[in-house]
């Protein structure tokens, strides 16, 4: 009994023991179900999601180039400019892109990475960094550039600067690889990028041009592009400033044979070479004549001075110590053995070109044996002001020399025939035509189209706006994202907006008048006044007839104020506007700007 109790028992343990691997069975594969599931449901998500090109600056416009990245949640910056300010922007010094997408995602941004050190690619990173502290990656000069800016704004030490060369890849994140290509361009050390994503490559060119003579480093890599393209590109994002220029842009070194001929014809005479200060092979070369010509080089202009110091620093330029003098030490040598190179080839207001031309310069007075080269073509809304300064050196007597009677200056930038090498090579699935104006994007899409690409797949974009892309789709939503136009004013980022500046235009254009009265908090009663001060409208002196019946007109209106027992300052004030600002337009059709100052007295 006992034994078989015992078997039965061992029997049933053995069918629980079954039951019970039966049941871990069923749960390890239901767990390994869900597993899948949840892998599966991820990869369907990842499959789904889309890389973001959001750009919030450069389109429609030239400067203030900025483009976001985003995947899921992680965004790529590339460059990080500046536009300069337009005749109308009054008192404003820079530009800067709107950034506030991108502090509002601030916990997405992984870096900003740099394509070269032109202003319009750099020039705002101090304030964006200011708000958005992240590493910044570009190549050495463009680092070095970059640093003298945060120097001067006093939070160098607190930004992480990364040095990368031409070839190298770094990956940021988990979703973005960038690899850094070697290209050329009218600033050392310039790079195009390809930056690889989860649903593929995309390259931007940057600013490029393809000179096969540079004057220094190799010519642009166009076998990396063109190994890109065989790969498959999704994306290219190709610069536009030229691309309405047929042919090819001339290579740098072009201008330095001319250069040289200048200085040959100008024995006994002073020279003064004004060009971009960041464009350090063309002040290369200016070097290279001095020398040859055994002349001393002056160096003036803040942003000048700064960039020779850094490049020198960094191996860039080659100034030999005993041609390179102070601006001071220039009173000792004849104008035979001087070269000074300047800032202001834009016609800025202040820049040193521009303060020479008005006899303003501390250093240096124009002669009417100067030879001045202006090394430099107008950007597109600066042709006054340069025109301005050429003729107050003229009229002082100066030759001078500019783009459009001699060949002193070249393009950094690709003409159509570059433009289509680079399509050519690159091959890509969409393109998104950037830095530039519309009708330069509309332009370089027409390009593409006659290469072949589908109409459907460019995408002309607007700052703000949204191309959404997966491996094989694009999607453009317009006006997506906050973007605009930030003013720098002195120290004040943002203070002055849209209604300030309508309010100096108005204040440049028609002048202002101030009305003050002084009045009865209790009663109404008008204790004394109106006194009328007029800036910039007319001069009281000689128009003491109209200031009298100005006066005049503003009594009657607040008598009338008096008799209705009206005693609300905003009312009386918007009335003696109103009824200035009638009787003045119908006496002189001009229409000031009226500050109505109700002083209650208790």
């Amino acid at each position: 009994m006992y034994t078989r109790k015992f078997r039965n028992n061992a029997k049933h343990s053995s069918e629980n023991n079954f039951d019970a691997l039966l049941a871990e069975m069923k749960k390890q594969q239901n767990s390994k179900k869900q597993g899948e599931k949840k892998n599966a449901s991820k990869k369907a998500a990842k499959e789904t999601s889309k890389l973001k090109v959001i750009p919030l600056g450069g389109l429609h416009e030239i400067g203030k180039n900025i483009t976001a990245f985003e995947y899921e949640d992680e965004i790529l910056i590339v460059d990080c400019g500046v536009a300069f300010p337009e005749d109308d922007m009054l008192g404003i010094d820079l530009v800067i892109p709107d950034f506030s997408y991108l502090t509002k995602n601030k916990e997405k941004v992984l870096a900003v990475v740099l394509t070269h050190g032109h202003e319009d690619h750099i020039g705002s990173l101090p304030y964006f960094l200011k708000e958005l502290n992240v590493p910044i990656y570009g190549t050495k000069l463009t680092i070095g550039l970059v640093e003298t800016k945060l120097r001067e704004h006093n939070i160098l030490n607190s930004v992480e600067r990364n040095s990368v060369n031409a070839g190298d890849v770094i990956k940021l994140g988990k979703s973005f690889k960038v690899e850094f290509i070697r290209s050329t361009h009218s600033i050392a050390d310039s790079a195009a990028l390809a930056i690889t994503t989860p649903v593929g490559v995309v390259v931007h060119t940057g600013d490029f041009k393809i000179d096969f003579t540079p004057i220094q480093g190799d010519m642009i890599d166009l076998q990396r592009f063109a190994e890109l393209g065989k790969k498959g590109v999704l994306l290219l994002m190709c610069e536009s400033t030229n691309v309405e220029r047929p042919g090819y842009t001339m290579s740098e070194r072009s201008v330095g044979g001319i250069i040289d001929r200048i200085f040959n014809d100008s024995e006994g005479r002073r020279i003064m070479v004004a060009t971009f200060s960041s464009n350090i092979d063309r002040i290369q070369q200016i070097v290279n004549s001095a020398v040859k010509h055994k002349r001393k080089v002056a160096v003036i202009g803040r942003s000048m001075t700064n960039v020779v110091k850094t490049a020198g620093e960094l191996g860039y330029l080659d100034i030999p110590k005993t041609t390179l003098i102070d601006v001071q030490e220039a009173k000792n040598y004849s104008d035979g053995e001087l070269v000074i190179i300047t800032t202001g080839s834009q016609g800025e207001t202040m820049a040193a070109l521009s303060r020479i031309a008005l006899g303003e310069h501390r250093q240096i007075e124009v002669k009417s044996t100067d030879r001045i080269i202006i090394s430099a073509s107008p950007i597109p809304g600066n042709e006054k002001s340069i025109y301005k300064v050429i003729n107050e050196l003229v009229k002082k007597g100066a030759d001078v020399i500019y783009d459009g009677l001699m060949d002193v200056h070249v393009s950094g930038h690709a003409r159509q025939e570059e433009i289509k090498i680079m399509h050519s090579l690159v091959k890509p699935k969409f393109l998104m035509p950037i830095h530039g104006e519309y009708k330069m994007l509309r332009t370089h899409k027409d390009i593409a189209c006659e290469l072949g690409m589908d109409k459907d797949n460019v995408f002309i974009m607007a700052n703000g706006d949204m191309l959404e892309l997966g491996k094989n789709s694009a999607k453009l939503t317009q006006n997506a994202v906050p973007s605009g136009q930030i003013f720098v004013d002195g120290l004040g980022v943002g203070d002055v907006g849209n209604i300030v500046l309508r309010d100096r235009r108005h204040l440049s254009q028609d002048g202002l008048m101030i009305v003050v009265v002084a009045m009865d908090k209790a009663t109404g009663e008008i204790l004394s006044g109106p006194d009328i001060i007029s800036r910039g409208f007319v001069y009281v002196r000689e128009s003491e007839e109209l200031m009298d019946e100005a006066k005049a007109v503003v009594n009657e209106a607040l008598d009338k104020c008096e008799r209705r027992n009206i005693n609300e300052w905003a009312y009386i004030k918007t009335l003696i506007k109103d009824t200035l600002r009638d009787y003045l337009w119908q006496k002189t059709k001009r229409s000031p700007m009226i500050l109505p100052i109700v002083m209650d007295i208790e």
